[in-house]
């Protein structure tokens, strides 16, 4: 009897590191062919100096939580200055697809298990991501020469040799750790979001107030995601500019789709775009931002140049009360509808500020002569970064909202949660 109650655990430990090796690979060469694909969308395939690889390695450090630094140098003639922080998050989303669905898939089907199982088949599986995340920081590091054009400074560069540079490499101490905390995050997450995955038996209990709501929620993320790949689609066949719009896709989907999101239900973002540098964006977006002082972004901003953009509150609307629903019918008959406006409230506040977090944007390059003054057509700064109170706090009211509509809703069609209460009783 003892010999088979151990079974499940002895066995899964033995099968821990060659599923942790399967699912390592399969995110890392999903990660790097998205990737590749965007930036090659993108023209980085005809870089300089065999950069290429290295630039999807970058891609890919920063995609799984890593860290890329970006710096500039022009000698003792001139002062350089550069800085990007932006996570593309086409390639973060299909790593952390990959990675979760591999993850949970030998989990399936059983209402319990012990915490020691659970370790026993996440630390494998860390321990390798980090090992693949080094390799990948390690290639991410190249150098690129600044062309300055007519400018005074190009003669002067040319003559002695001192043109201006500007280079990344990953910088590997904070690659781990954020890369520690990025996969810890996902398989937390995973186990949060699956519903036939496995719990510890002291967190059963919490079963009917965390899985529903967290289960809606992602799903509206990737249902954002996917009307997002539907519109660049649409875009790509109708307004020209194809590869451009396709490494959008590749590379930055959910950092325009998600701000959408938050955008419908009201939230705001400050920000900039100053100088010929810019980051792939609609062209209505790129104009409420341009401009050297900050600019507020919201519907009305958006709508003053455009009314179609009032479109994003009617489509958050929408998807956010299908999402109550949906968390409610996968809920057990007795959650009342209070409780269900507190779950996905807190759900879409905690998936809100994720957002916030993950897709900010700040890019800057500037080259200035001798110290006293930037050279013109080389210096700009891109700046994208939430209004994180009222983002927040809107995404909490909405959720209670969409969540308290949606369990009056779901009440003809309510199944009872017959699933969730039979993994909630371990049956």
């Amino acid at each position: 009897m003892s010999r088979t109650a151990r079974s499940p655990s002895s066995g899964g430990s033995a099968r821990a590191w060659p599923g942790a090796l399967v699912a390592v690979v399969a995110a890392f060469a999903v990660m790097t062919a998205v990737a590749a694909a965007g930036l090659a969308c993108a023209g980085a395939g005809d870089l300089p100096g065999g950069a290429f690889p290295r630039v999807i390695a970058a891609v890919v450090v920063m995609a799984a939580g890593g860290s890329v630094e970006v710096s500039g140098d022009a000698g003792f003639l001139a002062g350089a200055d550069a800085n990007l922080s932006v996570l593309p998050l086409s390639v973060s989303l299909a790593g952390a697809l990959t990675a979760g669905c591999c993850f949970l898939r030998p989990l399936h089907n059983r209402a319990v298990a012990r915490p020691r199982e659970l370790i026993g088949r996440a630390v494998p599986l860390v321990v390798l991501w980090l090992l693949a995340l080094t390799g990948a920081a390690l290639l991410a590091r190249h150098t690129f020469s600044i062309s300055t054009g007519d400018s005074p400074v190009a003669a002067i560069t040319e003559l002695l040799d001192a043109g201006p540079t500007v280079g990344f490499r990953a910088d590997l101490p904070a690659t781990l750790l954020f890369g520690l905390l990025w996969i810890l995050g996902l398989l937390l997450i995973a186990l949060m979001v699956s519903r036939r995955a496995p719990l510890p038996s002291g967190l059963v209990r919490f079963h009917a107030a965390l899985r529903p709501a967290a289960f809606a929620t992602t799903l509206l993320l990737l249902a954002y995601v996917v009307l997002g790949i539907a519109v660049g689609l649409v875009v790509a066949a109708t307004q020209g500019h194809a590869a451009r719009t396709f490494a959008v896709i590749l590379l930055g989907l959910p950092n325009l789709a998600w701000f959408a999101l938050t955008l419908g239900f009201g939230g705001a973002w400050e920000g900039k775009v100053d100088g010929p540098f810019g980051l792939p964006m609609p062209q209505l977006l790129d104009e409420v931002l341009r401009g050297s002082d900050l600019s507020t972004v919201d519907v009305a901003s958006l709508a003053e140049r455009d009314a179609r953009a009032w479109w994003l509150v009617a489509v958050a609307a929408v998807l956010l009360l299908g999402t109550g629903v949906l968390a409610a019918v996968r809920s057990p008959a007795h959650v009342r509808p209070w409780q269900h406006a507190l779950h996905l409230g807190v759900a879409l506040a905690l998936a809100t500020l994720m957002v916030c977090l993950l897709a900010r944007v700040q890019a800057q390059f500037g080259l200035s002569l001798l110290g006293i003054g930037e050279v013109d057509g080389l210096s700009g700064q891109v700046e994208l970064n939430p209004v994180l109170w009222r983002t927040v706090g809107l995404g909490l009211l909405w959720g209670a909202v969409a969540g308290f509509l949606g369990a009056l809703l779901a009440r003809p069609v309510h199944r009872r949660g017959r699933v969730d209460e039979t993994a909630a009783t371990g049956e």
